[in-house]
């Protein structure tokens, strides 16, 4: 019971004398906190007091494309958080290969009644998916945020992290090293935040007197095996320097280096993007652009209840400022 209070406590952000009023039914308590108390049972997995079960709390769904890549884990933890300090309880929906795809998750949460929907990153991402459910969604009136890409014809609010400030930053963090052939490992030709990241380094290039050539452009599927893949075609032409559009993607590229003999940082310098948990625990440390996990999630919180609550939220996109890590994949480029 006392491990229970301090969970929940914890969670909430409330003592644990408050948490006590609450399960014992107590005056004293506001409405607020005292949905709080309740969401937050729910999502650690307790039991209500039997007097309280009749309660539902309010469902909100949480959408990710996997759980493999650990940022998203990690906006799961932010955003389940700040949901149940709300009132509001997350229900994780995560695809899987051959599984129950977006649409149908959609559909399942829209037979729920959710009070709203956050999407942290999946098909609106990608400029050529099919975007239908998010259209019901929006036919329906139910409150979304999206998070890393806004969907073109649609007014979702959105939280992005500045994609072409995270390539700046790496890519002068490179060229400061001395490294003149630098390479990119980007997703798919249609995802959103690869096309930035994209621009932003075909237009460093020319603001420097050159271009980006085509073939120090990679594009893969995200993960390890895809940046590997993509990161040895740029090893063969002669990249000194490579910028990923993920953490994983940029782990693929140190094995990559590795499987050629060549060594990470003095062969070859790996920038990756996210800023991941146990990126500061590979061999070498991972030098990448950390996306603010904390600071992000919450605004996606404070947009979608001040949408369930019915005030005025401005659609477009917040943009979030990256932040360079510098780290031990990353040295002056080899003469």
């Amino acid at each position: 019971m006392t491990r229970r209070l301090a969970q929940v406590a914890q969670k909430v952000g409330v003592s644990e004398a408050t948490v006590s009023r609450v399960l014992n039914g107590k005056p004293g308590v506001s409405q607020a906190t005292r949905q709080s108390v309740l969401t937050a049972l729910d999502v650690l997995g307790y039991e209500r007091p039997t007097q309280l079960r009749g309660e539902r709390a309010r469902l909100v769904g949480l959408v990710l494309p996997e759980l493999q890549n650990p940022i998203f884990p990690a906006f799961a933890e932010v955003i389940g958080g700040a949901l149940a300090q709300q009132g509001l309880t997350p229900v994780l929906c995560t695809q899987t290969k051959g599984g129950v795809s977006e649409a149908d998750y959609v559909d399942l949460l829209l037979q729920q009644q959710v009070s709203g929907v956050v999407f942290a990153g999946g098909l609106f991402a990608q400029a050529d998916a099919e975007h239908e459910h998010y259209r019901r969604l929006a036919e329906r009136r139910i409150p979304v945020v999206l998070i890393n890409a806004p969907i073109e014809n649609l007014d979702f609010p959105c939280i992005s992290c500045d994609d072409g400030v995270a390539v700046e930053q790496a890519w002068r963090h490179l060229t400061s090293l001395g490294h003149g052939t630098i390479g990119l490992v980007l997703g798919p030709a249609d995802h959103i935040p690869s096309r930035r990241k994209l621009a932003a380094a075909q237009a460093l290039a020319r603001a420097n007197g050159g271009e980006l050539a085509p073939e120090f452009v990679e594009r893969t599927m995200f993960s390890l095996e895809g940046g590997q893949a993509a990161a040895a075609r740029l090893l063969d032409r002669g990249a000194t320097g490579i910028i990923c559009a993920s953490d994983p993607l940029a782990l693929g590229a140190v094995r990559a280096a590795r499987r050629r003999g060549i060594a990470v940082p003095d062969g070859v310098s790996v920038v990756g993007y996210d800023d991941s948990a146990f990126m500061n625990c590979t061999e070498p440390p991972l030098t990448t652009v950390r996306q603010p996990i904390e600071a992000m999630g919450r605004a996606a919180v404070d947009l979608l209840t001040a949408q369930i609550r019915g005030g005025e939220v401005h659609p477009g996109e917040l943009l979030f400022e990256p932040e360079l890590v510098v780290r031990g994949s990353t040295a002056k480029a080899p003469r």
